[in-house]
């Protein structure tokens, strides 16, 4: 099978890498000095403090590799819709995509059933490239749990888990979703394939909606989020909306899980959110996919999230501050 990961980056690189050294046919996307780094060296892989090098075609233009099986695409959401029209090359007949990425995925609503059925998502495929070009019958789901960081250019640490959630639009267990689920797991991964993937969206969605964009806001680490009485209060009011939306969409999230997921959150010292580290690092903030989506789904489904809008509002203003995110 032939495999190319579009945005080599932290988990990206991560994937590739172990791909690659279990011996898969696997190219990459990638850009700037780490994509030099990547083409001079190998991209060296960090884990448990031992790193290994892998060697693997990386390129910045995906028509030096043609059509594949798959395309994992580990872009950032909004990077990946203005980067659709680009990956064309890669796309051929049969051709499946993996959205390895956080937050709420373009083909949300392709083989949901009911009333929403085929609707498009504005926040997360704004000009409609990759529901239009690509088609949403490409479309595997994919819940990443992996947390990795790009260190330096053709370096990256892996942190901890390493756990990749698969599974069909359709709630279907499809050969192609079978076959990379072996994949994954053949390179070292956790990779279950669920039927009901959407879920699995929303339970991780369910804590990116709040401790991300307030992360960006106070500059304070998960465990202070989740302990500091003011913040854990808002954090518990926007999942309680973001519950809300996601039972209006047929999704059930028991109301006990708040607590709960505070009290882990608690537990991760001195962790940095994403939204936070770019935001410190000045790259582009990933707040659509992880923010705007919830609120547009909670019009989608007439259910108010007045929290989660203002949140919003105040992210973008920052971002937008930071010139990290669009005016």
């Amino acid at each position: 099978m032939k495999i190319c990961i579009v945005g080599a980056g932290a988990i990206g690189g991560y994937i590739a890498a172990e791909m690659a050294m279990a011996g898969h046919d696997v190219c990459a996307i990638a850009r700037g000095q780490h994509l030099t780094a990547i083409r001079q060296n190998g991209l060296t892989l960090i884990v448990d403090g031992q790193a290994r090098i892998a060697r693997f075609p990386a390129s910045d233009n995906p028509m030096d590799f043609g059509p594949q099986d798959y395309v994992i695409c580990a872009l950032k959401a909004h990077q990946a819709a203005e980067y659709a029209p680009k990956m064309r090359p890669l796309i051929g007949p049969h051709t499946a995509i993996v959205t390895a990425m956080n937050g709420v995925p373009w083909w949300y609503f392709h083989r949901s059933g009911g009333a929403f059925e085929g609707r498009p998502l504005r926040s997360v495929d704004p000009q409609g490239h990759q529901w239009n070009m690509f088609g949403p019958e490409r479309a595997i789901g994919c819940v990443v749990d992996p947390a990795c960081e790009v260190v330096s250019p053709g370096v990256i640490v892996h942190h901890e888990f390493k756990r990749f959630i698969l599974g069909e639009p359709d709630n279907s267990v499809s050969e192609r979703v079978r076959c990379i689920g072996e994949i994954f797991e053949k390179s070292g991964f956790e990779a279950p394939v669920r039927k009901a993937i959407r879920r699995h969206v929303w339970l991780k969605l369910w804590g990116n909606v709040c401790f991300n964009p307030i992360s960006a806001l106070t500059h304070v680490t998960l465990d202070q989020i989740s302990t500091v009485a003011g913040l854990r209060s808002l954090c518990a009011d926007m999942m309680s909306e973001a519950r809300a939306v996601a039972h209006g969409l047929d999704i059930d999230i028991p109301v006990q899980m708040i607590e709960r997921r505070l009290d882990a959150a608690g537990l991760a010292k001195g962790h940095k959110m994403s939204m936070l580290q770019d935001l410190e690092r000045g790259r582009s903030m990933e707040i659509d996919a992880l923010v705007t989506a919830v609120a547009e789904l909670g019009d989608v489904v007439g259910v108010a999230t007045p929290t989660i809008d203002i949140v919003l509002d105040l992210v973008r203003a920052r971002g937008r501050q930071a010139g990290l995110y669009p005016a």
